[in-house]
């Protein structure tokens, strides 16, 4: 009995360290206090901004005592689509096991740090991740497997996830109001620069290196690292790039975006001078009211033989804080020396016809060539073709999450948590801390992945087999 308690005793002592002062950070902003995680730190639900309605993002206010971050924070305001969709008691919906989170539209600016040390002097490579959803719903912990412990354990790297506005709230484009709106546009990519200023200004001490930054995403996360590439305020604020599944992305001019704020107004009953008033209506209102607001506009236009921008939930190319062309026509310049890996799944969206989706795979091969055009910085094209044995979801849609982010374990709904599933994940997760590390995503145990251009289609397959094709 004595060595059981003894044995269990040294199995206890394994939990979570919650209450220690080695968990404290010093943050610009004031201390913040996570909790460690077998070797790794873990902090959650740390406030990197805050922002008024409609209004651009600001450094939050500096803090006193400790402010305890072991729990994640509130998401943006959201319908509840993405994680129930018509066919919630279907098979495919049983694979990604979405999480149903706490909503706030005052304390959803947060991001969550792993890190294997903190306060060392030590500068790990960061990498930050932007989550999927399109642009209207998701969060940094949606998925399970967006938990960055295992590829921060594995790499000894510093992950970071980060929650930001979406929908009517972050895309919406008042700008052209004018007066107190003048910069209320692009406020869901002006909170991502937000959260990569304050990586900037407090990641080395959590044992990061700001001179090293991969921004990174899926799905509608993929097209806020395009859309972030595209800004000039994030210049100099990360250094590699990855785009999976994402890189199509509707752009709105600002000239015609801006036609949907006074529709807006008008729906409401509100001037623009009213903040009280815009700023008390509930949010399912102004969600209501914004999609009235869209279909009047479109319509208008349609009627006098004009197109319609198409909606307000994407990105606007507005000349400041997003600078166009888009990746469909052109690589900006300003991110020209920004290293990329892009790539698609085979199946995507197609789950039930076990056929290629063309438009993820256009759009992938489309920014690659664009990119690579430029010949200042390499870019790397991949398929991921894996399939779960039995499992009626393909290489589908978020697939390659479970993969690339080392955790097979916390998905298995998912991919199955077979051999060759951890086999691969283990090539994928090397190859992307390679990548974040040095640029270069070459790693012993798969074929020689040479940077894509459009003479040569160097592509890698991932499957059971790595494989490289070329044109």
């Amino acid at each position: 009995m004595a060595a059981f308690l003894l044995g269990a005793a040294a199995v206890f002592a394994q939990g979570p360290v919650i209450s220690d002062e080695s968990t404290v950070v010093n943050t610009v902003y004031g201390k913040v206090q996570g909790y460690l995680d077998g070797n790794v730190y873990t902090f959650k639900g740390i406030p990197y901004a805050e922002a008024e309605r409609f209004m651009p993002p600001t450094a939050p206010k500096v803090h006193e005592g400790t402010l305890m971050c072991r729990r994640y924070g509130p998401v943006a305001p959201q319908n509840l689509s993405l994680n129930y969709n018509s066919n919630w008691q279907s098979d495919y919906d049983f694979g990604f096991q979405f999480k149903i989170e706490p909503m706030s539209e005052e304390h959803c600016l947060v991001l969550n740090v792993w890190s294997k040390g903190i306060n060392d002097g030590k500068k790990r490579p960061v990498f930050v991740w932007f989550h999927g959803g399109g642009f209207v719903n998701g969060s940094a912990v949606n998925l399970p497997t967006y938990e960055g412990r295992a590829l921060a354990e594995k790499g000894d790297i510093v992950v970071v996830s980060v929650n930001h506005r979406l929908n009517v709230l972050g895309y919406f484009d008042m700008s052209g109001l004018g007066g107190r709106f003048s910069e209320s546009v692009n406020l869901g990519q002006q909170d991502l620069v937000k959260s990569l200023e304050w990586i900037n200004k407090n990641i080395e001490r959590f044992g990061g290196d700001p001179d090293c930054v991969t921004i990174a995403g899926q799905s509608g996360g993929g097209g806020k690292v395009s859309t972030v590439m595209m800004m000039p305020s994030a210049k100099g604020l990360f250094h590699r790039a990855i785009v999976q599944s994402g890189s199509y992305v509707r752009y709105q001019t600002n000239e015609d975006s801006k036609l949907y704020a006074n529709a807006l107004l008008n729906e409401l009953g509100i001037k623009a001078d009213d903040k009280a008033a815009l700023d008390a209506v509930p949010y399912d209102e102004l969600v209501e009211a914004a999609n009235k607001a869209v279909r009047m506009v479109n319509a208008a236009l349609e009627a006098k033989g004009l197109p319609a921008p198409g909606g307000n939930n994407s990105p606007v190319i507005d000349g400041k804080y997003v600078v166009g062309p888009g990746f469909d026509q052109k690589a900006p310049e300003i991110s020209a020396d920004v290293p990329m890996i892009i790539g698609w799944n085979y199946n995507e969206f197609d789950y039930a016809t076990g056929k290629e989706d063309i438009r993820f795979r256009d759009g992938a091969i489309n920014q690659a060539n664009v990119k690579s055009s430029q010949g200042k910085a390499p870019v790397y094209l991949y398929m991921f073709n894996w399939k779960p044995a039995g499992n009626v979801l393909g290489a589908c849609h978020g697939m390659e999450l479970a993969f690339m982010f080392n955790n097979i374990a916390l998905q298995t709904e998912m991919n199955g948590g077979t051999r060759e599933a951890y086999e691969l994940s283990d090539k994928m997760s090397s190859a992307w801390i390679s990548f974040i590390k040095t640029g270069d995503p070459n790693v012993k145990g798969l074929p020689n992945w040479q940077p894509y251009t459009e003479k040569k289609g160097t592509t890698m397959i991932f499957d059971n087999k790595c494989t490289i094709r070329k044109k």
